[in-house]
């Protein structure tokens, strides 16, 4: 699966976006995804994850309460609605997909997107 992630930018803090992510193929269905994202000079971290159906979502305690994820299985696409948005939040955001439909959320992923970039100004 190919995954094509858009929609960040620069916004002041306390603003909000919303980063798509849409996958090709015909499988979109039958994938966990996950959103990640990594600040400069830091790891990559887990943002968010929605299971296949969408029944079961989790987040990083860090954006508990002002981001949430959801997907549209007929459009390919999976979202990540930010709010609240930090000057912390500054990251390339990227998500990721796997092959799976277990009920619970996950952390490992098969395939990434390419990124997109998100500016929180202070």
């Amino acid at each position: 699966v190919q995954l094509q992630a858009s929609g960040g930018g620069l916004v002041p803090a306390g603003g909000s976006l919303r980063l798509s992510c849409a996958a090709s193929g015909r499988t979109f269905s039958n994938c966990a995804m996950g959103w990640f994202r990594q600040a400069p000079g830091k790891e990559r971290e887990f943002v968010a994850g929605i299971t296949w159906s969408g029944g079961s979502t989790a987040f990083a305690d860090s954006v508990k309460g002002r981001f949430t994820i959801s997907r549209d299985n007929a459009k390919n696409t999976v979202y990540l609605q930010m709010n609240s948005l930090k000057p912390e939040d500054t990251a390339v955001y990227y998500c990721a997909a796997k092959f799976t439909r277990t009920p619970a959320v996950i952390r490992a992923y098969d395939y990434w997107g390419q990124g997109t970039l998100v500016t929180v100004s202070s």
